[in-house]
């Protein structure tokens, strides 16, 4: 990646050939006309610069890395960004039972998706109508497609001061092509050689321009294939205990078993290799997607026109349809379901009425969501000059819209139809036997959930030259904002109602408005050192109001030598998902202890099983406030070298988060007649009853923190007549990840070292590229409470390698060849938690995709 000293030198050498070729009589007016026009606003900071250079670390993603990388899609390629951490995920880990379905999105650090914020073109965007992991809201980046893409700003410190909340860990600024001029098409496709997968996408860029005007218009279209657990081999099943792992096969079996008389009795019929005591269970791995199905095809229009040399208007408008599907196994049920088979029911072979206690209508089908997401922003605005002040005013619309449906053919069970035809005689639960389709038509039905989101925004701006300090001028910054926002989710009214078991049920409900000013001051101390003071008040109509200050030094002793400083207070507000969060369900894996105390095969509640968690109210949460620091240096050795690093640290209080299902359970659980959690009657000779559900809720209960060291530096090699070689690194180091007093860094999920090596050569119309990304080991899974306590196994480093070639067949055509995960890596085993990783390898930091080939073809006209 390419840092901002690289286009600071840029910058600078063509404004100093440009201003070489002026006559003294033309230098003062062309000396203004220049600074309008070099004038850049950089992540981080609101006021324009004449160059990329602040105080702020800035990590910066080009149009040519993009297409250099191979990815087509903007999540692969951010999920190698070595500052991407834990809670950033995609259509790869949310599928069937997360509530983001469809979705992906970027956590900076690891502190979580909705502590990155996401801009294009420096302003806000409406969240993904769907939430996260019940109430954690995000902007969905398959939203933006990465063929629109001038290039990609990383900030990796908090900017709340500058840009509000979320901006806790960062912000992830896409900066969109514009004024292009002419016409450019590009058609990719590649696969995988393990599993059947392939992805093809396709783009066209057309542009024109005036004096006055420019348009540029782009469209864009990308799908991708299905990957099923059933493809997966190894990390396709539940049962991982052939490779050292957990076996946690379903309770909820195929056959199942059943309450008669007062005990727990398994189906006769259950197969010796699903046979756990009374239970019989059933491997649900096969039946997911591990890679969803994806389609998305979009068009992006920008287009100003200047009215006079100091007034222009802008447009920018966007359109994003995007398909997608989720699955997961047939639907399982349990004694909540409350279905009984009588003992006259043909088929029963106990002779008494058979409660179903755990049992899987496995022959109608897997269940299938079809999901359709729609996302619409309009932005117009007015820029332009006063003397020396650079002036905008702007208004934007964003609509996030998605849909899921269900349709009978795939999978939804109903329990009230499947009790009629239980009654019937029709319906045969015994035996693993699968029903006619016409049995199966009578108990399934159609469902849709639909979810919206809204942002209303206006915002006004100046930037310039605010005052002269001694021979420094002081350049100030401010602006209002004002932003509405709603967002709501609604299940179908037959969750709602208890009618389907088994899938997650989201509510939620909200809307807001917030205003804003801000101020910002660059005060130069001389040639070398300057401070950047920045301040912002927020108001929200829903928990009040807030001031964040910043504070930032850049310091240059030496032509080539800079020490860069930052400190700032941050905050987030509660998500719309949070405050409106209506009643919700997950699904959580674990054993109910207190009816298992120690293991026995002989007892069914020593099985692991997906319990829900039922979530409630999230009514008096407060802002989360965070501060963060960084100090680091870019040292620009020689025209060929260069080294930057940075030590930061972010500090996270008040953080939002659900209440530890442990805690409640273990709290609760011991208590058949508790209301918080529910069981059902226990069975002759018991004292507890089979866990129903557990009532949980979101609440300010946590504090993150986390310190660490960013190094990144680049090598040009001039080979003579063989062209030139750069060699880059960025690497990014986590010192400590402390969550509630307990240091995570190395723990699952978090390991301390990520890098991202490149060498890129070119010479002529020749040009090949290496990449190196490396993940570091972590310990395997550990309860919280042993996390600093215990040593469990450790998940090996994993290391991938692509390799790309280019190849100009003429000034207007350009042939890539690449292939990703050169070698085939498989990701490192890894026990699991048992609950989100069953499959033998950690989803939140490893890809199962395998090695993919891939070409593409450019064409210029």
């Amino acid at each position: 990646m390419k840092k901002s000293f690289k286009y600071s030198i840029c910058a600078l050498a063509i404004s100093s050939l440009y201003y070489s070729n002026l006559s003294v009589a033309q230098q003062t007016t062309s000396e203004a006309e220049a600074r309008q026009v070099e004038r850049i606003e950089v992540t981080g900071s609101r006021i324009k610069r004449n160059d990329l250079e602040g105080a702020a670390p800035i990590d910066i993603i080009s149009r040519d890395e993009i297409a250099k990388s191979g990815f087509s899609n903007l999540q692969q390629l951010l999920e190698r960004t070595p500052v991407a951490g834990t809670g950033t995920f995609s259509t790869r880990g949310n599928n069937q039972d997360s509530t983001a379905n469809g979705g992906a999105a970027i956590s900076l650090r690891g502190f979580g998706s909705d502590a990155t914020l996401v801009l294009i073109n420096g302003r806000r965007v409406a969240v993904s109508a769907f939430a996260e992991n019940i109430a954690n809201s995000f902007v969905d980046i398959n939203s933006i497609p990465v063929a629109a893409i001038e290039r990609i700003e990383i900030l990796k410190d908090g900017a709340s001061a500058v840009y509000g909340s979320d901006a806790v860990a960062g912000v992830v600024n896409i900066i969109l092509r514009k004024d292009f001029d002419g016409a450019e098409l590009s058609i990719s496709h590649g696969g995988t050689t393990g599993p059947s997968y392939d992805e093809t996408s396709a783009s066209l860029v057309w542009g024109t321009q005036t004096d006055d005007a420019n348009a540029t218009l782009i469209l864009d279209y990308f799908k991708n294939t299905l990957i099923t657990g059933a493809e997966m081999g190894r990390f396709g099943t539940a049962n991982q205990e052939p490779y050292g792992g957990q076996d946690l096969r379903s309770s909820r079996g195929f056959p199942g078993n059943f309450i008669v008389n007062g005990e727990t009795r398994i189906d006769p019929d259950c197969p010796a290799n699903q046979t756990f005591g009374q239970t019989c269970v059933f491997d649900y791995g096969p039946f997911g997607m591990v890679i969803p199905a994806a389609e998305r095809i979009g068009a992006i229009f920008q287009g100003s026109q200047k009215f006079t040399d100091h007034l222009e208007g802008y447009l920018e408008l966007s359109v994003q349809h995007n398909r997608s599907q989720a699955s997961g196994a047939a639907t399982p049920l349990d004694g909540d379901a409350g279905l009984v088979v009588p003992a006259s029911h043909p088929n029963n072979p106990f002779g008494a009425d058979a409660f179903i206690n755990r049992f899987r209508t496995v022959d109608a089908g897997p269940r299938v969501w079809d999901i359709e997401s729609d996302s619409l922003r309009l932005v117009l605005g007015f820029r332009g000059q006063i003397k020396e002040w650079d002036w905008d005013i702007s208004a934007q619309k964003g609509r996030s819209e998605s849909m899921q449906t269900g349709s009978k053919s795939q999978g939804w069970v109903r329990t009230d139809f499947l009790q009629e035809q239980i009654n019937l005689g029709n319906y045969n639960p015994f035996g693993g036997t699968f029903n006619s389709p016409e049995v199966i038509d009578a108990i399934t039905t159609s469902l849709v959930r639909r979810g919206e989101s809204h942002i209303t925004a206006y915002d006004a701006s100046i930037s310039g030259e605010a005052f002269q300090l001694g021979n420094q001028t002081i350049m100030l910054a401010a602006g209002v904002e004002y932003r509405e926002e709603d967002a709501f989710d609604q299940p179908d009214d037959q969750f709602q109602r208890g009618l389907i078991f088994g899938t997650e049920s989201v509510s939620a409900q909200a809307a807001r408005d917030q205003y804003a000013a801000y101020l910002e001051l660059l005060i130069p101390i001389d040639d070398t050192l300057e401070f950047t003071i920045a301040g912002r008040y927020d108001h929200y109509s829903d928990f009040g109001s807030t001031t964040n200050p910043q504070l930032a030094m850049k310091w240059r002793p030496l032509d080539n030598f800079t020490m860069r400083a930052s400190f700032g207070q941050g905050f987030r507000a509660p998500s719309l998902a949070q405050i409106g969060l209506g009643p919700s369900q997950e699904s959580v894996f674990f054993t109910d202890s207190y009816r298992c105390p120690v293991p026995d095969a002989g007892n069914a509640a020593c099985a692991p099983t997906d319990y829900t968690i039922v979530f409630v109210g999230a009514e008096g949460l407060q802002p989360e406030k965070s501060e963060t620091f960084n100090v680091g240096f870019v040292w620009q050795i020689n025209d060929e070298f260069d080294i930057t690093a940075d030590i930061w640290s972010i500090t996270q209080d008040n953080k939002i988060d659900k209440n530890e299902y442990e805690n409640v359970y273990a709290a609760e659980c011991n208590n058949q007649n508790s209301t918080i959690c529910l069981r059902l009657a226990p069975l002759p000779g018991q004292t507890l009853g089979e866990l129903s559900r557990i009532f949980n809720s979101y609440i300010n209960i946590s504090s993150q923190e986390a310190t660490g060291l960013d190094l990144s530096t680049s090598y040009r090699l001039a080979l003579q007549d063989m062209g030139s070689l750069r060699f880059s690194l960025d690497w990014s180091y986590i010192s400590k990840f402390e969550k509630n007093g307990i240091d995570y860094a190395g723990e699952y999920n978090y390991p301390q070292h990520r890098w991202l090596a490149t060498a890129d050569w070119s010479h002529g119309d020749w040009g090949a590229v290496l990449s190196l990304s490396y993940i570091g080991e972590f310990e395997d899974y550990s309860p919280a409470s042993e996390v600093e306590s215990s040593r469990t196994r450790t998940v090996k480093a994993h290391a991938l390698l692509d390799i790309q070639g280019r190849y100009n067949l003429n000034d207007k055509t350009q042939l890539v060849l690449g292939v990703n995960n050169l070698f085939d890596e498989d990701p490192p085993f890894a026990i699991g938690d048992g609950d989100a990783d069953l499959y033998g390898y950690a989803s939140r930091v490893h890809n199962p995709r395998g090695q993919f080939i891939y070409g593409k073809i450019t064409y210029r006209f």
